[in-house]
């Protein structure tokens, strides 16, 4: 279905959800509502937000599933193996076929768009109501820019070139035009700035989460380093750095995927108590061959044998002739007395890592490797050796390797960053071509929205 229809479907069905998950402890009224009804009471109005997190966990390009990212950008790198049987919806980013017709793609596509449909509903509602007090309006547009703008980034960095939807208008979206990769940028910039403007400081909750200033800093640091304004990158990612009294790095590095680890700065509740995260039941296998994927050779044999993310992020499975890894990142597979793991979306490492290569971009090649040196510390490495630009920018790109790998697609937007894509997945991934740096366009989408042309080549 054309996402834009089903924006004009949610629509009629937005304001009267009900849900048991967790993240909804206040269940809006089965009738049918209208905006104003639900943005007269904050209970109502936070029911309708944090609903959106809880789709954002179970479906889409963030969810631990094997749907997510997560599982299928790192099938379409060089971080894992697909062991499917044919049908299997990672066969095609594994095998890099992916066409316009390909079910993922289009999901991927109207999935994202509806929960910027959500959020932009939320904006609006928020906007023109009278009941909510101001402190209570901040928060909730605050948060609901965060999330337009999370989406929309990750979508320009899938797709290209798109439409920045801000509105629900569905007659105006559904011929929305697209816009240049810069151009969602500077909306996304934007947008982070107004919600680090409305966002307060300290979360509402200890289990974090609900975004506070801080997440929506997080993702700031990361735009703007991928958009190449290092000074920019590196002044947000201090701005979390910097706030010591909230993150800190886990000495213990079986902490970090925890979730009251003090490095988490962004993570998702499992939808019901007892439960862990999805992203353990996508990777853990308990026998061989693998049913579904399982760690390249290339990334187990590129750690280092004193690295402690390869004893302690990776399992090995064997069946006395052969052996496997899997991801072991998250530890707890099944329900447990109360839930012990939420799926982490930003955290701490990453914002070093970010001022790492934003440092040496600039030529702060000393500040560059001891926040390099920090992440190299908890993994049980010594210093590093890297010494020029080109050797501390290298060094960088391999401990985001070793560090983010199979967490929501790092890996594929990195080498992409560092212009090293085709150079790497060309000797290790079968069928890979340059076109294949951006995905395809859906073509029902193209056939409905002629704004959306032309599709992205090599499709």
């Amino acid at each position: 279905m054309h996402y834009f229809l089903q924006m004009f479907l949610f629509a009629s069905t937005f304001l009267c959800m009900t849900s048991c998950d967790s993240f909804v402890e206040v269940d809006l009224p089965k009738s049918q509502l209208t905006n104003v009804a639900v943005f007269d009471n904050y209970a109502t109005a936070d029911a309708a937000l944090t609903d959106i997190y809880a789709k954002i966990r179970d479906q889409g390009l963030l969810t631990g599933m094997t749907s997510g990212l997560s599982n299928q950008l790192a099938n379409y790198t060089d971080e894992l193996i697909c062991y499917g049987s044919p049908g299997d919806p990672a066969l095609p980013f594994y095998l890099n076929t992916l066409l316009p017709a390909n079910t993922s793609i289009t999901d991927y596509w109207n999935i994202s768009y509806n929960q910027i449909y959500a959020a932009n509903a939320v904006i609006e509602g928020v906007e023109e109501s009278d009941k909510l007090t101001v402190e209570e309006k901040d928060q909730l547009k605050g948060e609901a820019l965060f999330i337009r703008a999370l989406i929309h980034f990750y979508l320009t960095n899938l797709y290209g070139d798109l439409p920045y939807i801000t509105a629900t208008d569905y007659q105006k979206n559904n011929v929305a035009k697209k816009i240049t990769v810069s151009e969602v940028y500077t909306n996304v910039i934007s947008d982070l700035d107004s919600a680090i403007n409305l966002l307060a400081q300290d979360y509402d909750n200890p289990e974090r989460i609900r975004p506070n200033r801080f997440v929506a800093k997080a993702l700031l640091a990361r735009v703007y380093l991928y958009n190449g304004a290092w000074a920019e990158a590196s002044n947000a990612a201090s701005a979390v750095l910097n706030a010591t009294d909230l993150y800190g790095l886990e000495d213990n590095i079986d902490g970090v995927f925890l979730k009251d680890s003090k490095e988490t700065i962004w993570q998702l509740q499992p939808a019901t108590s007892g439960k862990n995260t999805d992203e353990a039941n996508s990777f853990i296998f308990f026998s061989g061959p693998p049913p579904l994927v399982a760690l390249t050779d290339n990334l187990m044999d590129s750690f280092s044998t004193a690295d402690l993310r390869k004893s302690n992020w990776t399992a090995a499975i064997t069946d006395g002739s052969s052996t496997w890894y899997h991801p072991f990142k998250y530890k707890e597979f099944d329900y447990t007395a109360t839930s012990v793991e939420y799926s982490i979306v930003f955290r701490l490492a990453e914002q070093y890592l970010i001022r790492a290569e934003a440092r040496a971009q600039q030529g702060d090649l000393i500040g560059a490797k001891e926040d390099l040196n920090k992440i190299r510390e908890r993994a049980g490495l010594d210093e590093t050796t890297a010494s020029s630009q080109q050797e501390i920018m290298e060094a960088i790109l391999q401990e985001r390797r070793w560090e983010l790998f199979t967490e929501y697609g790092h890996r594929f937007f990195d080498l992409k960053r560092f212009g090293q894509i085709d150079a790497v997945l060309s000797l290790t991934k079968t069928g890979w071509n340059t076109t294949d740096r951006l995905f395809p366009l859906p073509q029902n989408e193209l056939s409905i929205n002629p704004n959306l042309r032309p599709q992205n080549s090599g499709y």
